[in-house]
């Protein structure tokens, strides 16, 4: 049984360990990057496939908040958002998946990116994953 750091990526390896997750065998790992609109999404993710990313553009366009049926863009939680994934095929360790995400953060800034978190999707036959709380 592995001790992970008490953090939230510590708490979703240890999530992923107490589900029976071989945590010694790789793992499709998708990394999200947030970018603020197309063009910067697309720049993101040329930059990404430079370093040898596995990358995936996905625009998602909202939901109305519960208070009324208007969506508006710059609502961060319900509003029309662009993430770039970097999917990583890699052993689930807490050390690489903190030097990943700092990586991806670092290659998004200079074009208004910023890395946001990560998640596993599970095998079963449903469409859940476990993503990064941070």
């Amino acid at each position: 049984m592995i001790t992970y750091p008490e953090d939230a990526d510590g708490a979703v390896l240890a999530n992923l360990q107490s589900l029976g997750v071989d945590m010694s065998a790789p793992l499709l790992i998708e990394f999200a990057v947030d970018a603020p609109d197309e063009a910067t999404a697309h720049a993101i993710e040329k930059v990404l496939v430079a370093q040898k990313y596995d990358t995936e553009v996905y625009y998602d366009s909202g939901e109305p908040d519960d208070d009324d049926d208007e969506l508006e863009d710059g609502d961060e939680e319900f509003g029309p958002s662009w993430t770039v994934y970097a999917n990583v095929t890699m052993v689930p360790l807490y050390d690489e998946i903190i030097r990943i995400q700092a990586e991806l953060d670092q290659l998004a800034k200079p074009h208004g990116g910023r890395g946001d978190g990560w998640g596993v999707m599970m095998d079963d036959d449903s469409d859940d994953s476990l993503p990064d709380e941070m």
